[in-house]
């Protein structure tokens, strides 16, 4: 088992790293050249500014049992054609039965920006959401533990 992070945007590296350090995970935390983090634990992995370039090193890379960290429902879902365990950053586990509503909602949001120009506000950040995705995570990584 290794845990991937998608880290362009991604509020919970430092985290990600801090719980597969206590479990001894490997961890590959993958990010385009604009986005700066230094970590003497995880695999740090830089890819091109282009749109994508992470989505597809970590596809190309990922396996069965394997844990991605991402809030990109594209990605969820190409992650978890390969037998991937999917979570995001607020510590909801994206799976078979949810992932084409979510990825519905997705294109129709888009739809709505793009026609009516209708932009949402995202909300600031809660520590509740941090201790949700670190509790997730490590109940993942426990029930799937060799």
């Amino acid at each position: 088992m290794e845990i991937f992070v998608d880290a362009d945007g991604c509020p919970v590296v430092d985290l990600a790293i801090k719980v597969a350090r206590d479990y001894d995970i490997n961890i590959i935390v993958v990010k385009n050249y604009a986005v700066h983090i230094e970590d003497d634990y995880a695999e740090i992995v830089t890819v091109d500014i282009s749109s994508d370039s992470a989505d597809y090193y970590i596809v190309n890379r990922i396996s069965i049992g394997d844990i991605i960290i991402s809030q990109d429902h594209g990605l969820a879902a190409m992650c978890l054609s390969k037998g991937a365990i999917c979570v995001n950053q607020n510590g909801f586990v994206i799976d078979n039965e949810n992932i084409d509503g979510m990825l519905n909602r997705r294109h129709i949001n888009s739809k709505l920006r793009r026609e009516q120009r209708i932009y949402s506000k995202f909300k600031k950040r809660n520590p509740q959401a941090n201790e949700s995705f670190e509790n997730t995570l490590r109940r993942i990584i426990e029930l799937n533990i060799n």
